[in-house]
């Protein structure tokens, strides 16, 4: 990959820090996408078209949008409005599997690449206690299903079948798998706009 900053739709800092965990040169560009579901819209269909929506919102030759939804028993479970709906969503996910979808777009040189991860996570059972706990500490707010694997919440987990970095928001693999696809492939330590993180 050349030294062309990767836009990146999207203002979640474990994306931002995944890619420049990589050495990617990241811009951040916040999307306006409203997060809606159509009716009868699967998600992974809903997923996969806000990632591609953020991606075409926002300018520059090489744009990267993604989104990420938890699924328990076909419903999506977005970012929580309040507290009182964190605790309903990790009442729901208490000792059993979910699915955590996250879909990716990239546009380069306006060409359009779409891939998607579905990852299997299983939830300890846990006391309302320990979740109001969890809560308090504000990690759950601005996440998908009311929790962060790489945070406090990774307390919660049991066990997960499949990829760490889609659960956390963005699959790396298939962000590497879609800039190669695009002409555009990783090479390390080419980079130097961002460093590795420490």
């Amino acid at each position: 990959m050349d030294n062309q900053p990767l836009v990146l739709a999207s203002g979640s800092p474990r994306r931002r820090q995944l890619l420049e965990m990589l050495g990617i040169p990241v811009v951040v560009t916040v999307s306006a996408v409203q997060e809606i579901p159509l009716p009868r819209e699967t998600p992974e269909g809903y997923s996969a078209r806000l990632a591609r929506d953020k991606a075409r919102a926002v300018p520059g030759a090489l744009v990267l949008g993604a989104d990420t939804v938890v699924v328990v028993d076909g419903a999506i479970l977005e970012k929580p409005v309040d507290a009182a709906d964190a605790l309903r969503m990790l009442r729901l996910l208490q000792g059993r599997r979910h699915q955590v979808v996250t879909s990716i777009c990239l546009i380069a040189d306006g060409r359009e690449y779409q891939a998607a991860d579905t990852t299997t996570v299983v939830f300890k059972q846990a006391s309302d206690q320990t979740l109001e706990d969890y809560i308090a500490t504000g990690e759950p707010i601005d996440k998908a299903g009311a929790y962060g694997i790489q945070g406090y919440g990774a307390a919660l987990v049991e066990r997960i079948e499949g990829d760490f970095f889609s659960v956390m928001g963005l699959p790396v693999r298939l962000v590497l798998e879609l800039l190669a696809a695009a002409g555009r492939p990783y090479r390390f330590g080419r980079s130097e706009s961002a460093a590795p993180i420490r």
